[in-house]
């Protein structure tokens, strides 16, 4: 290890702790907050993602309906049907293949991906349900460890399957400005 040069760090569970919560829940207009996180907990359910996973903590208690055709495309979301209705999840390049985002949600997504979070966008039958904003803490140690790799001239890189602007919010809490 005398040698190394470049350290590349995944991010969930290495750099953070991999135990993602929600943080916010950001309901359409004319969604209550109920309707939108009893959708998403419907879909994600049946997902093995980590993220669906803070979604299934926060709806804990909740009494969650039955999805049928569930599918998992890597990279973009879920889709399923729930009561004969189609239901997505995913990012915005995902949903708005299914039903409009409006800017103000745009916005309010790019501020929450800028605070480290990362936007989940949920559809229900063409219709904006909302936004489920979801985080997974740094680990206590992280910053310090990365900067003491830094301080022995090893090139620290952060990768993440995570959007760009949460990720550069994450890598920038940690330390690590090379983020891929």
């Amino acid at each position: 290890t005398g040698r190394v040069q470049i350290v590349v760090l995944d991010k969930t569970g290495t750099i953070t702790m991999g135990e993602p919560k929600v943080t916010d829940l950001h309901p359409a207009r004319g969604v209550t907050e109920a309707e939108l996180l009893t959708c998403a907990a419907a879909l994600e359910a049946k997902s093995e993602h980590p993220l669906a996973k803070a979604v299934m903590a926060r709806a804990e208690g909740m009494t969650l309906p039955d999805v049928t055709d569930f599918r998992a495309l890597p990279g973009n979301g879920l889709s399923a049907l729930l009561a004969g209705k189609a239901l997505q999840g995913g990012n915005l390049a995902y949903i708005s293949g299914f039903t409009t985002v409006d800017q103000s949600t745009r916005d309010q997504a790019e501020a929450l991906a800028a605070q480290g979070k990362t936007p989940l966008y949920f559809a229900k039958d063409g219709r904006l349900l909302g936004v489920i904003a979801v985080a997974d803490a740094i680990k206590e140690e992280s910053p310090q460890a990365i900067r003491e790799l830094k301080k022995m001239g090893i090139r620290v890189v952060m990768l993440t399957g995570d959007n760009r602007r949460t990720a550069v919010a994450i890598g920038k809490l940690a330390g690590v400005s090379e983020v891929i």
